[in-house]
């Protein structure tokens, strides 16, 4: 008697620029549990929403569970470049959008990218680099990073149809080493290095998602 095997669901993972893209395309990419794409949505909310709403029309992503990722600016004190985010949750004005898997992700980057932080918590989004009394204001109301896409990329996700999604952040940018222009990310070899580095995690949390629900 033949078994039938569904095809794994997809995977798609959600950058803003050319920079990310490129640290994750020179990782590690065997291993995937599925069909992996890494989407380039440009710079900001508007632009995010808009590449991952289309590229989640296509009938072969339809389906696909959704990681944000990038460089983002830490927001709590003693945090470093190359420190990791992990998102319980992403909100910008339109509210928050609930993070699955973070614990597992958590473990999954540690055994990654072995001694660096990895730091779990809300991060906000907001359509403009956020400075000065702006990220205390958010650190206040508990955020502990803020960039301007993982919110939009999320929202526009589930809004296509409930799916696992989740947000993953290396800090570039930190209250002690404040970049002065978002330029200057290309000058952040070591959050470049540990991007790099990120996929088996996401494979994992990707695989944990295919296992049976009991």
């Amino acid at each position: 008697m033949s078994t039938s095997h569904q095809p794994a669901a997809p995977l798609l993972i959600a950058c803003a620029l050319g920079i990310e893209k490129l640290a994750l395309r020179s990782g590690d990419r065997s291993g995937a549990a599925g069909p992996v794409t890494v989407l380039r949505t440009g710079m900001g909310p508007k632009a995010a929403e808009r590449a991952v709403g289309r590229t989640l029309t296509d009938d072969a992503l339809k389906d696909a569970a959704v990681i944000a990722t990038g460089f983002c600016a830490g927001l709590a004190p003693g945090m470093h470049p190359g420190d990791l985010v992990v998102a319980d949750e992403t909100a910008d004005h339109r509210g928050s959008t609930p993070c699955e898997g973070t614990e597992l992700l958590v473990r999954e980057l540690v055994k990654a990218v072995p001694g660096r932080t990895v730091h779990t918590g809300p991060l906000t989004g907001s359509d403009h680099v956020v400075r000065g009394h702006e990220r205390a204001d958010l650190l206040a109301k508990g955020s502990i990073a803020v960039d301007m896409e993982s919110a939009a990329t999320l929202y526009s996700a589930c809004a296509r149809g409930p799916r696992p999604v989740a947000a993953v952040r290396v800090v570039v940018d930190a209250p002690e080493h404040e970049l002065v222009r978002i330029s200057t990310v290309r000058g952040g070899i070591s959050a470049f290095r540990v991007l790099r580095s990120v996929l088996p995690a996401f494979y994992e949390w990707h695989r944990s998602l295919l296992l049976p629900r009991r």
